[in-house]
């Protein structure tokens, strides 16, 4: 199994959610850049991307789901989340 060096953070309301995923490295960004790659296509709804930097050199990628009325977000999240190994948000 992997270390992982991956954060992530969840928050969600009535129709909206959002995962961040904060990291460091070059492959880390790579690996959540496949993982999103292979699950998002798997549904209709599609969401908003976009990074930031945080401090002490990591950057973030959110993936940001508005107007979820399936609630599809939280199948996208687990997947994403299985394939990074992350088991704890």
């Amino acid at each position: 199994m992997a270390t992982c060096s991956i954060d992530a953070e969840y928050k969600g309301e009535e129709r909206y959610s959002k995962l961040s995923l904060a990291y460091q490295t070059e492959e880390d960004k790579k690996r959540i850049d496949d993982a999103i790659e292979a699950v998002i296509p798997q549904y209709d709804i599609k969401p908003e991307l976009y990074n930031s930097d945080v401090n002490g050199g990591k950057k973030v990628l959110v993936i940001e789901y508005h107007d979820d009325y399936d609630r599809e977000a939280g199948a996208v999240f687990e997947k994403i989340l299985d394939i990074l190994q992350i088991k704890c948000v």
